[in-house]
């Protein structure tokens, strides 16, 4: 089977990019045929490796070079770029001859269907429903993200299957036939789980609005204080680097709350924290819970759209805390951190649970979708 995914580029050390290369790299091994479509790679390789039989292929859109523009000379130059996005992308499908096509819900969402190559069309979102009400912008941009929510379910319509991470996130997509709820798999399952002895807590992800750095910083002032031999590791980059180093310093955390660079051996990481954390305005299914349940760790994280509702079983392998709740994330956070046997209990459960996310599950719930679409396709 010829699989083709399309999406901005795999240089970046997110989560949508490990989950790509996790699949692909699965799907090759296993004798399909792949091909990564990029839009704006510009020469970098993939910060993930791939299996060598994987096919990459950079169109040189490069949407980001307008990220400096303003919103209407922005929309502008969008708008150029999604046609010569839709000229290029149409060529080398009709090249590729492939039987699946599958867009990642980047800048060429609103383009791949549209495209009559004879490959079945998929279209997977690893955010919520509801992600671009949360970006935390005003005026006309607010306005514009609001009609591009509605627009993404329009789009989401004209696919042959509509991929979704969470079953809370399916509830939000009203009037969908073509849905369908297929979780991340974890990314690895470490031989022995964490021994959760270090004091050490533990959050992964990118610097920016989303993943709330800012609240989880303002906590652990208060959690220093009532635990000051602890630390908190932050792997990661972005663009709030600077404002996050700031705030640690203004609130006298440094070396208390460390900001690291994205490490290859993240599984490591986790192996050496107690306790993984996640403040987060919103979320698709976040790779950091996964790994934190594979590795045998408790989680603590606030319960935003969405994700941490399908993978935390309050009181069973970590707790779920309402969104900004302050005060009962740092109630949980030090109770774990004193009770290393509630630590252990709770992270035995998690690695337990963490069968729902293997790589094996997940991954044959792809191959029977991808068969079903063939056969519907010979119908």
């Amino acid at each position: 089977m010829k699989i083709v995914y399309s999406i901005l580029g795999t240089y970046n050390a997110g989560g949508m990019e490990r989950v790509l290369a996790n699949k692909a790299n699965y799907l090759a091994a296993k004798g399909h045929e792949l091909v990564i479509i990029t839009t704006d790679q510009k020469g970098r390789g993939p910060n993930f490796p791939l299996h060598p039989a994987i096919r990459q292929i950079d169109l040189g859109i490069n949407y980001t070079d307008d990220q400096h523009l303003g919103l209407l000379r922005k929309i502008w130059s969008f708008k150029k770029r999604q046609r010569l996005h839709y000229k290029k992308l149409q060529k080398i499908l009709f090249e590729l001859n492939a039987d699946i096509a599958i867009s990642m819900f980047d800048h060429d969402a609103a383009l791949l269907h549209q495209i009559k190559d004879g490959s079945k069309k998929l279209l997977e979102i690893h955010f919520s429903r509801f992600k671009r009400l949360q970006y935390d912008r005003n005026g006309l941009w607010k306005v514009l993200n609001k009609w591009r929510m509605y627009q993404d379910l329009a789009i989401a319509k004209k696919y042959d299957r509509f991929v979704v991470l969470t079953n809370e996130d399916l509830a939000y997509w009203k009037g969908l036939k073509n849905i369908v709820v297929i979780p991340n798999a974890h990314t690895f399952l470490p031989t022995d789980p964490a021994l959760l002895s270090a004091k050490h807590a533990l959050a992964v992800g990118r610097f920016d609005y989303q993943k709330g750095f800012d609240q989880l910083i303002k906590a652990w002032k208060r959690i220093n204080a009532v635990c000051p031999e602890w630390t908190l590791d932050i792997y990661g980059e972005g663009p709030l680097k600077k404002e996050l180093t700031d705030q640690i310093n203004q609130l006298d955390l440094s070396g208390r709350v460390i900001l690291h660079a994205p490490v290859k051996n993240i599984m490591d990481v986790y192996l050496e924290s107690a306790i993984v954390v996640m403040t987060s305005r919103y979320e698709g299914l976040p790779m950091a819970l996964l790994e934190a349940q594979a590795c045998g760790i408790p989680m603590v994280s606030f319960a935003c759209k969405c994700g941490p509702r399908d993978i935390i079983r309050q009181d069973k392998n970590g707790f779920l805390i309402a969104e900004g709740d302050l005060d009962d994330f740092v109630e949980k956070v030090c109770l774990l951190m004193k009770d290393q046997q509630l630590r252990s209990t709770m992270g035995n459960r998690a690695r337990e649970m963490s069968e729902n996310f293997s790589e094996e599950r997940v991954m044959r719930q792809w191959l029977v979708l991808f068969e079903s679409l063939r056969k519907e396709e010979k119908v």
